[in-house]
């Protein structure tokens, strides 16, 4: 059974740093590029950053480029997402996502991380 699970998020000040991490299980970690989305209150879900499979390509949303790092260590099954810098508008429900192929390619989802950036 595909799982993926955020670390806890928290209470950031403005110009303040956090890292989320999400753990992977019941797939082969290594071979699938993970991805980060948020959500905001009354917003839609919004891609964040991708990571390759082998970790040597990433990709973002314009509004987080030289602020958030994607990263992921393969041997712990574990993606990461380095938040600096952070802005109110960063507050949101953060998730991790990952696209597997078991019968057919299906999305899977960790259950969320609230992420807020207020002073």
């Amino acid at each position: 059974q595909v799982q993926l699970a955020e670390s806890a998020g928290g209470l950031v000040q403005p110009g303040g740093s956090l890292k989320l991490s999400c753990a992977g299980s019941g797939f082969v970690f290594g071979i699938y590029p993970l991805s980060w989305y948020r959500q905001a209150p009354g917003k839609e879900r919004e891609f964040i950053a991708t990571i390759s499979a082998n970790g040597s390509g990433t990709s973002y949303t314009d509004s987080v480029k030289g602020r958030f790092t994607i990263s992921r260590d393969n041997a712990k099954n574990t993606a990461y997402l380095q938040m600096n810098s952070l802005k109110v508008e960063d507050t949101a429900v953060y998730y991790c996502n990952v696209r597997v192929f078991t019968s057919s390619w299906r999305d899977y989802w960790g259950q969320g991380t609230q992420v807020t950036v207020s002073s």
